[in-house]
């Protein structure tokens, strides 16, 4: 047989070129993908796994993601074949890298996991499906192992909304321990602050819920698609979210030295990710007086004139840059009268106009997602329309959705937005700059169908509702959220309560203290949040102090005394309210930070911010015995030399070295500050 040896030569030369040139193009089957300062993301192309290293320490093991699409379970590590691709960005959060895996299989949509790179101490990540026609309520885009969190351990459960008296609860995470927290799931040592916070920021389509679980291998999982009847409010499963592509929320990762630095950028993300659709707010921080501290049910137009002019004469110092809201909350209908069948706004404008004569700015209560009057049957007619409010009430299978005694109604109904139409006109004709809503959380449940046949979440039809709501009121009025989400939120009102309805007593301060503990990040959601009326009544002067201060340090300052009638309050509010030096703290707007966190569903004691060059710091007793206190000046994070001075007695204490000891009476509290030394 003849050989041609040149021949051969030349088809080994060329199976060796395209071999190299193979190898050349090959992807390697790790792909690292850097983020922040010695972070990184290890990806196995092979596996459909990764894991996330910090200066060398391997943060969380074996992350995957997974969804259920068209009632069939797929997992990122289940796929076949995986690409790998990158991509200059520029987003809301500036410059960046877009790392794109790719995964197909037979049969199968291509699953996408991306990730998103800005340079930052947190990542974001994402998990995409595409396809025909594809359905799901049920994606995970994040779930693994993490690290052990070493000392006084704990997992947070945040609440999804502020109703029914919910409280935020650290549980020390041990043994088996399991925590399913709203939108964002925090585990940090309290003693060394050291934590991971991995949370959704963006709220428009889904509901999200992270689930920590202690063991010898601590897990992890993220659920866009999570209801709980306690937590959410929702009685029947998420909705279905259909098309060629289905994306789940952009999912914040990090692991932080503080996991209150890493909270309060988790807050900032949420911000970014979903801006503001309110407009912009650019006056003051609001301060004020609202109705239902006291008078409650009982507001009629001669008390709530009187309540104005005590503002104008007696509180003449309680504003904030010339400006305080006097808002007429729920029953505010008192002051309607009936002529000829229609509603007579008249005295309504008249307190309007009154309050604004007397350099006060007037604010008005509303609901405008609820039935409170289901009870009196269906046929009656919404407000500013031909729709029964049966038409329009929120269908959750063969029953409806009630809650607080109210029943809910569908955002997206022609009735609900007539409703709104009729009502923000009246309020706006009648003068007023500021509108509490309220029960947002009504809008928010999952239905069995909605009005708008796009919409087929909860979320989708809160933001329906909301922006139509916003846009109604076109900018006119400072826009305050009483119950309501508290991320999705965010995007429609400038400031927000932070817990449920709280009075006067010391039990009022701890509770809404919990939520500042535990959310007082929520101040880089919004422009405010806020602690809810401040009651003095006739309460000790420490209860007095500590609801006072409760609201100093949650941001705003909303009053809620009945100042048409005598009483210890008035005497309680010249002074308080007229304190300079308070009234600058209020001015900054910003929440004080938790000390610790350690206290289950209570408060922390002590609270810090810092203002300019100053030191402010907090402390507080709870409890029915007089309570010593170490300030440290380490732990607080303030200088260690310094001057302190206590600000309600106006007492300058002299010098602080490094710690002081605070001994306070029971149900008490006192506010220092600390100018650092030269």
């Amino acid at each position: 047989m003849f050989i041609n040896l040149k021949n051969i030569l030349k088809a080994a030369f060329i199976c060796c070129v395209v071999m190299l040139s193979a190898l050349a193009n090959a992807q390697p089957k790790i792909i690292k993908i850097p983020y922040g300062t010695n972070k990184y993301i290890s990806y196995n192309l092979t596996t459909g796994l990764y894991d996330v290293y910090q200066k060398g320490e391997k943060i969380f093991t074996h992350i995957s993601a997974s969804v259920i699409v068209n009632g069939q379970s797929l997992s990122s590590a289940k796929y076949t074949t995986r690409t790998y691709a990158k991509a200059a960005i520029t987003t809301g959060f500036g410059k960046g890298v877009k790392h794109t895996v790719t995964l197909t299989g037979n049969g199968l949509p291509s699953m996408q996991q991306v990730f998103y790179n800005y340079n930052t101490d947190s990542f974001y990540t994402q998990l995409i499906l595409k396809g025909k026609v594809i359905s799901s309520n049920n994606m995970v885009p994040f779930e693994g192992g993490f690290k052990q969190v070493k000392g006084d351990v704990y997992s947070l459960f945040m609440p999804f909304d502020n109703d029914t008296f919910i409280s935020y609860n650290a549980k020390p995470f041990k043994g088996s321990e399991k925590v399913t927290s709203a939108e964002v799931g925090v585990v940090y040592d309290n003693t060394s602050r050291n934590g991971l916070v991995v949370g959704s920021v963006e709220h428009m389509q889904w509901k999200t819920g992270v689930t920590t679980t202690a063991g010898n291998d601590n897990a992890i999982k993220v659920t866009a698609g999570y209801t709980e009847e306690a937590v959410t409010r929702d009685r029947i499963a998420h909705g279905m979210i259909s098309g060629n592509e289905v994306a789940s929320p952009l999912i914040f990762v990090g692991d932080f030295a503080d996991y209150r630095t890493g909270l309060e950028n988790f807050g900032k993300a949420n911000r970014t990710a979903e801006p503001p659709f309110v407009a912009k707010w650019t006056k003051p921080t609001p301060v004020g007086w609202n109705s239902w501290g006291v008078i409650q049910g009982d507001i009629n137009f001669d008390k709530a004139i009187k309540v104005a002019d005590f503002f104008a004469d007696s509180l003449k110092g309680f504003r904030i840059d010339s400006t305080a809201y006097i808002d007429l909350d729920s029953y505010w209908d008192n002051m309607l009268v009936n002529k000829n069948g229609e509603r007579d706004f008249s005295k309504l404008k008249e307190f309007a106009d009154h309050c604004k004569a007397k350099g006060l700015q007037p604010g008005i209560y509303w609901a405008p997602f609820t039935d409170w009057g289901f009870k009196s049957g269906p046929d009656r007619k919404m407000e500013g329309s031909d729709h029964t409010w049966s038409e329009a009430w929120t269908k959750t299978g063969d029953q409806y959705h009630e809650l607080d005694g109210a029943r809910a109604i569908d955002p997206t109904h022609p009735g609900t937005q007539a409703r709104i139409n009729y009502m923000i006109d009246h309020f706006k004709a009648c003068g007023f700059t500021m509108i509490k809503i309220d029960f947002l959380g009504h809008a928010a449940v999952e239905s069995t169908g909605f009005h708008d046949k796009s919409v087929t979440t909860g979320m989708q039809a809160y933001r329906k509702g909301m922006e139509y709501l916003i846009k109604r009121i076109d900018g006119q009025m400072l826009i305050y959220a009483a119950i309501s989400p508290s991320l999705a939120s965010g995007r429609y009102v400038h400031t927000r309560r932070i817990a449920c309805d709280a009075f006067k007593s010391i039990k009022d301060t701890r509770y809404t203290l919990n939520s500042v503990t535990y959310g007082w990040w929520q101040s880089y959601v919004y422009d405010y949040i806020d602690a809810d009326h401040i009651v003095f009544s006739t309460e000790s002067e420490g209860a007095n102090r500590a609801r006072l201060l409760s609201g100093i340090i949650t941001g705003t300052l909303i009053t809620g005394d009945d100042y048409s009638t005598n009483g210890p309050w008035k005497a309680r509010a010249r002074e308080y309210l007229q304190n300079p030096e308070l009234l600058a703290i209020v001015k900054n707007g910003k929440a004080f930070k938790p000390v610790d966190g350690d206290v289950g569903d209570g408060a922390s004691a002590v609270f810090v911010n810092k203002i300019g060059k100053r030191y402010y710091v907090a402390v507080f007793n709870y409890t029915d015995k007089e309570t010593d206190m170490n300030l440290d000046a380490k732990r607080l994070g303030i200088p260690a030399a310094s001057t302190v001075t206590e600000i309600l007695g106006k007492q300058k204490l002299g010098s602080f070295r490094s710690e002081m000891n605070v001994s306070l009476l029971p149900a008490d509290a006192i506010i220092y500050r600390f100018d650092a030394d030269k």
